[in-house]
């Protein structure tokens, strides 16, 4: 197993020196007063990544999912100039991609195509950026595909409890909202209200442009200052980051017909840019495969339980599970967390997981959009877009104690919800479990 382990080790840092000799180092430089950030691909691939700052932060709760609609009506509407079917066939001539997106944090304006088309696709990409047409018609169907879409999403376990869980946990943040929207939300808003929004927060100061391609210096400044020239500049913006901490053990429960019980809980993680983030997620990837081990096969409680780290303006740990017997997965949960908070973690269970961590990162590297979204959200998460090709160094300078102590500080009371029937589940098991003796030391 080592052997395995030391070479997929020796085939991660071949792959980083492979990358490093056959790509140009990454540069950035300001444009009209917008950050753009240059990775030289080594390829014939165009990807452009246009980001919008502010996510959640950008809307009030009754608008939510406005701007996830209107990054989909900037290629699914038409422009100015072209209709939906005219601008996707344009595309489609050439097999190119242009298409927007919205997250918690930001949202996504990407364009992809061959270096020998990019002539033909930029105007096209910038036409859906500065002069979106938000059609009544395909506005009306992309609403519908929406509210089809948050239905379809409700009726999935997985996806609705964790939906329930933001909601109870970051009630009155911004991250309690959903940038898909809900149902009521999205069937109320209108082309008009959506672009006059959109228009709203296309400011230059809100903006960042990520390119990864082999294209002079000379043409993407071209590109890029004519792309902005019409965009106003717009009032400062500093997307926000707050730490969410859980001061005691809480538990929800809401009633589903379901062929068993779905539970997930919140609670703390170390910010973007804190000297814990990268220890943290290396312990939250180790407890992940501890926690399948004794919830899973160890105890048989749930086919598929997970943990993860949800990193963003505010980052969190997760822990979900679907479960028929919620009192013993609870117990097992807590005496699993006090075991890695009184012995921490093994020098060797870290060096591994440091192996398989970098070794995830690297694959997910392989194409030009996987770079460029890497970019974008290492600059907008860390202020520090360097930090996509530094990585490997930082996580192998961490050290067994470092990771355990990161675990050790986040990981104390949460947050939990459930769904399912009610009398399957004891609530006081879950409030007053091992966690509630722990204070978490973690300060805001």
């Amino acid at each position: 197993m080592k052997k395995k382990i030391l070479i997929l080790f020796v085939a991660v840092l071949a792959f980083g020196a492979e990358r490093a000799v056959a790509q140009k180092p990454a540069y950035e430089m300001m444009v009209n007063g917008v950050k753009v950030i240059v990775q030289p691909s080594g390829n014939d691939i165009v990807e452009i990544q246009t980001i919008i700052k502010g996510g959640v932060q950008n809307y009030p709760a009754n608008k939510s999912g406005i701007e996830s609609l209107a990054m989909t009506a900037l290629s699914e509407c038409g422009t100015m100039r072209h209709d939906k079917n005219s601008f996707k066939d344009q595309l489609d001539k050439v097999s190119a991609q242009v298409y927007g997106f919205s997250g918690k944090d930001y949202s996504v304006m990407k364009m992809n195509c061959i270096k020998s088309d990019f002539e033909t696709v930029f105007p096209l990409y910038a036409e859906a950026l500065t002069q979106p047409k938000f059609d009544a018609k395909e506005f009306a169907r992309i609403k519908q595909d929406a509210i089809n879409s948050l239905k379809d999403a409700d009726g999935q376990p997985d996806d609705a409890i964790d939906k329930y869980a933001v909601k109870v946990a970051f009630a009155g943040r911004d991250y309690a909202k959903d940038p898909d929207g809900t149902v009521e939300i999205i069937g109320k808003l209108t082309p008009e209200e959506t672009k006059a929004y959109y228009q709203g927060i296309l400011t230059r100061s809100r903006m960042l442009v990520v390119v990864v391609a082999d294209l002079d210096k000379s043409i993407i400044e071209q590109k890029v200052s004519q792309l902005l020239s019409g965009i106003k500049q717009g009032a400062p913006f500093e997307l926000k980051k707050s730490f969410f901490k859980v001061y005691k053990n809480t538990f929800s429960a809401e009633k589903r017909d379901l062929a068993t019980n779905y539970i997930e809980g919140i609670t703390s993680g170390p910010a973007p840019g804190t000297p814990d983030f990268n220890a943290f997620n290396v312990a939250m990837r180790i407890f992940s495969n501890r926690h399948f081990l004794d919830v899973r096969t160890n105890n048989g409680l749930s086919y598929a339980p997970q943990v993860w780290f949800s990193n963003g303006a505010l980052a969190v740990a997760k822990f979900s599970v679907s479960t028929t017997e919620p009192d013993k997965y609870i117990t097992v949960f807590d005496k699993l967390v006090d075991k890695v908070k009184t012995e921490g973690f093994n020098a060797e269970e870290v060096a591994d997981m440091k192996v398989t961590y970098l070794t995830s990162f690297y694959y997910k590297q392989e194409t030009n959009s996987a770079q460029a979204a890497s970019l974008a959200s290492n600059e907008v998460l860390f202020n520090n877009w360097h930090r996509s090709l530094t990585l490997v160094s930082d996580v192998k300078k961490l050290t067994a104690e470092q990771v355990s102590d990161a675990f050790r500080k986040y990981i104390g009371n949460v947050v939990w919800v459930y769904q399912g029937d009610p009398k399957k589940v004891d609530p006081l098991k879950f409030t007053n479990g091992t966690l509630h003796k722990a204070d978490n030391p973690v300060s805001q």
